[in-house]
């Protein structure tokens, strides 16, 4: 499954519409933006199970504030709509790919139904 560059109106359908989101956060002027994203790219390929975004955070200005994107690159990871992993800074490929396997792994049903239930 190809990247995805989203919108913040795209955002909260992205997360309902897959179980495993990994979303890039990132600016054109941003040197070390660009050497991640080669990375992210090769990961992405993959992986097509899992639905990988971007956003460029000069675009998309309010949802960076929303979330907190204080330094990029940063990657934040939902499974089943929940943040499993919010990190600032790159990372190497094996490093990528270990956190793609935990991704795969953890098991939210727990907080998924406490969420349901409406009791977080």
């Amino acid at each position: 499954m190809p990247i995805q560059n989203i919108e913040a109106t795209q955002f909260e359908k992205l997360l309902q519409n897959n179980k495993i989101v990994f979303i890039d956060f990132w600016a054109a002027w941003c040197a070390p933006c660009k050497q991640f994203a080669i990375i992210y790219e090769r990961v992405a390929e993959k992986n097509p199970a899992i639905q990988f975004a971007k956003i460029d955070i000069a675009k998309e200005v309010d949802l960076a504030e929303k979330l907190q994107i204080r330094s990029i690159p940063h990657l934040m990871v939902f499974k089943q709509g929940i943040l499993v992993y919010s990190e600032a800074g790159s990372m190497p490929e094996s490093m990528l790919n270990d956190l793609v396997q935990q991704a795969l792994s953890v098991d939210v049903s727990e907080i998924r139904t406490k969420i349901d239930e409406g009791k977080i």
